[in-house]
């Protein structure tokens, strides 16, 4: 698939997720075999602003490429600033506006799914990131503030005509937050009237979910968040069912090793101290349902070093 001039070896892609898609997160799931990964939402006003922990969010890992980096905000001149910034970097491959996160704070600043209740705002947002930068582009919609689905499709259109390169769409309103169903007829109704690819996001929980995503809605990509989170391996999974192979059985061993390596490369990023915090609720994704989970989960709690996550999973390997 390509977006713009970006070729994606594959046909899906890690939902940006705020708090979860920091750099060892993303290259995690890059390395399990996603297509393309997206970093967190990052404010295009905290880059003007030059604030040292909002250009932390746009560092990079060589084996994480291609990457999105997802930019959000409300004013043109402060969105094209942000991208002309990011490609100056040269650590993204493609850049994506948030127009879906419904989170309060982001939505009374006017950015995020409340660009979608402005659609001339909207339109001049796109238009001025368009215009200051060659990267390839994207947007991430939401259906809108109603079922109907209008305003995604006002949007999508807006959007196509002032260049944008793909469509992203997570098909539920902006009351419903993750609650609720997502409506796969909008992908559907959106990749009948785009020329440009339209990637599909919501109620992906297995392989077999995104399959029938691409059947039912013709989208040209999948967007996984929320599942990958306890299954980094799911993204390779259905590009693999796409290309006609069988899914690989992944062994606990497997899963084992990708807990260290998340674990280990935290610690290199952001020190151990906080690394250790953030692996007291992450490291229990992996294993959610398993036996004993919950007294794993609770043991992870006191954790304030390495060695003693790497102990606690050991221990539990071994009643497995």
């Amino acid at each position: 698939m390509k977006i713009g001039k970006l070729e994606i070896q594959g046909n899906t892609i890690l939902a940006p997720l705020a708090g979860i898609t920091s750099q060892p997160f993303r290259t995690l799931v890059k390395r399990c075999g996603c297509a393309l990964v997206c970093s967190e939402m990052v404010s295009a006003k905290g880059l003007f602003y030059n604030s040292d922990k909002t250009a932390r969010l746009l560092e990079t890992h060589p084996d994480e490429h291609p990457v999105s980096i997802q930019i959000f905000g409300s004013e043109p001149d402060i969105m094209a600033m942000a991208a002309r910034n990011i490609q100056q970097r040269g650590d993204a491959d493609l850049i994506d506006i948030n127009m879906g996160c419904s989170v309060r704070k982001v939505v009374k600043t006017g950015a995020g799914v409340a660009l979608m209740q402005n659609p001339d705002n909207a339109e001049a947002v796109i238009k001025a990131v368009r215009g200051a930068t060659s990267l390839p582009f994207t947007i991430k919609i939401r259906a809108g503030w109603d079922n109907s689905g209008r305003q995604a499709v006002d949007i999508a259109g807006r959007a196509e005509k002032c260049g944008v390169d793909a469509v992203a769409i997570h098909p539920r309103t902006a009351s419903q937050g993750f609650r609720g169903k997502a409506d796969w007829a909008l992908i559907k109704q959106l990749k009948e009237i785009l020329s440009v690819p339209v990637i599909g996001n919501g109620d992906i929980v297995t392989p077999n979910d995104g399959i029938r995503m691409m059947e039912e809605t013709g989208c040209d990509a999948v967007m996984v968040g929320r599942a990958a989170m306890s299954n980094p391996f799911i993204l390779a999974d259905i590009d693999d069912m796409i290309a006609g192979r069988n899914c690989k059985e992944r062994s606990i061993d497997e899963i084992f090793d990708a807990m260290r390596t998340l674990l280990m490369e935290s610690v290199d990023y952001f020190g151990e101290e906080t690394a250790c915090k953030m692996m007291r609720s992450r490291l229990v994704w992996f294993v959610k349902g398993w036996p004993e989970c919950s007294k794993f989960r609770q043991a992870l709690t006191r954790i304030s070093k390495a060695y003693e996550a790497l102990e606690l999973m050991e221990s539990y390997r071994s009643i497995l």
